[in-house]
């Protein structure tokens, strides 16, 4: 066996060690590269990422490209975990750590944030998003018209609020969006921009949705990171009690499943309309809209426990059917049925397997007041 097979096997058997099975950026499996010169192990596509840091990151294939002895050395003296444990040392709890499923920019931003800004090195890095206080423009898109217009936006812990402003120079906020009620999850494909955010916040009991983007990728993902950083120390005050692990998965809420299906009326006899939905598990709620950018839903659905009246139910009931979408769902609730239909019988499934994981799950007291909001106002 030669020496460049040599190197490669002692290189493979670095993958055993813990924490090189996953990429060092996203956690995905099985990397298959590596920086030779970070000393950490990733996957295509962060690889791709750092290739735009070559004064910082050089990366190889661990399988196509040719090791030798010094470079599997480095590797060997380095691997994920003694490079995190440098980089990322003082990374703030609520700071969001994107995995493979993520958008390109929360994963660029984060390992640019990592290795050349050095960000979770030293604190004063981070005063973007921990400060408790941001203002600045955004790109917003209209209500009416559609068109994206330049809004400052000023994000304050002290006011517990995110306002937006028509000029800059307007006293008078054309909104106010209180941050106990706030979330922010990235939408590239929806909004059509790679730094793509929606807002959503409850105005009089319904969801109303913003959404938002800026050219430049580092200033959305710290406004995202602000938003959670005062929605962190909101709940740190409102649940004394709450451990770090508790309160940072209710920071933001990423949407587990969108897309288009049909809905029919209370009555079942009415005609079925096609809509966009968006399940959002973490608030339990099920909302359509006429098109994926409606600044409010047509409707919302409340997912309550199994316990309490809610169930699903595959198909349609006796005597319903869509005449264009073929595979039902019916969703049970105390006050009405709900039927909707789907265009394949995966996505029948997939819909199915989401909105069984919601009501299974147990409702906090919190949960039940919600109930309680959205039973008055439906």
């Amino acid at each position: 066996m030669g020496d460049k097979e040599v190197n490669k096997k002692e290189l493979l058997q670095l993958l055993q060690m813990p924490g090189n099975g996953e990429c060092a950026d996203c956690g995905k499996p099985g990397p298959e590269w590596a920086s030779y010169t970070l000393g950490i192990f990733i996957c295509l596509s962060c690889s791709g990422i750092h290739r735009n840091l070559p004064a910082i990151s050089r990366v190889k294939s661990l399988e196509l490209d040719f090791w030798d002895k010094e470079q599997v050395q480095f590797m060997h003296g380095h691997g994920n975990q003694y490079v995190s444990l440098r980089f990322e040392v003082r990374v703030p709890p609520f700071y969001y750590r994107p995995t493979s499923g993520d958008c390109q920019v929360l994963r660029e931003q984060w390992i640019r944030a990592k290795y050349e800004r050095n960000e979770f090195i030293l604190q004063a890095n981070q005063e973007a998003y921990s400060t408790g206080y941001r203002e600045g423009n955004l790109w917003k898109r209209g209500r009416d018209n559609g068109h994206f217009q330049k809004r400052k936006f000023v994000l304050s812990e002290k006011e517990g609020t995110l306002k937006y402003f028509i000029k800059s120079d307007f006293k008078e906020p054309k909104a106010e969006l209180k941050i106990a009620e706030l979330n922010a999850t990235f939408q590239p494909d929806k909004i059509g921009n790679p730094n793509g955010l929606q807002l959503t916040y409850l105005k009089d009991g319904s969801t109303r949705s913003l959404f938002v983007y800026h050219n430049d990728g580092k200033v959305i993902v710290d406004w995202f990171n602000a938003i959670r950083a005062v929605r962190y120390h909101y709940l740190k005050v409102a649940f004394p009690g709450a451990s770090d692990k508790d309160i940072t998965p209710r920071l933001t809420r990423n949407y587990v499943k969108e897309g288009y299906m049909e809905k029919t009326g209370p009555k079942q006899k009415e005609s079925f309309r096609k809509r966009w939905f968006t399940l959002d598990s973490g608030d339990r709620r099920l909302m359509y809209f006429k098109d994926p950018l409606d600044a409010f839903a047509k409707g919302e659905i409340f997912l309550g426990n199994v316990d309490h009246g809610y169930s699903i139910q595959e198909g349609f009931p006796a005597g319903t059917a869509s005449q264009h979408f073929a595979y039902g769902i019916t969703i049970i609730t105390p006050e009405r049925k709900y039927v909707l239909a789907c265009e394949t019988d995966n996505e029948q499934a997939a819909w199915i397997t989401e909105f069984r994981k919601v009501i299974v799950r147990p409702m906090s007291p919190q949960e039940y007041s919600v109930e309680a909001n959205f039973r008055r106002r439906h």
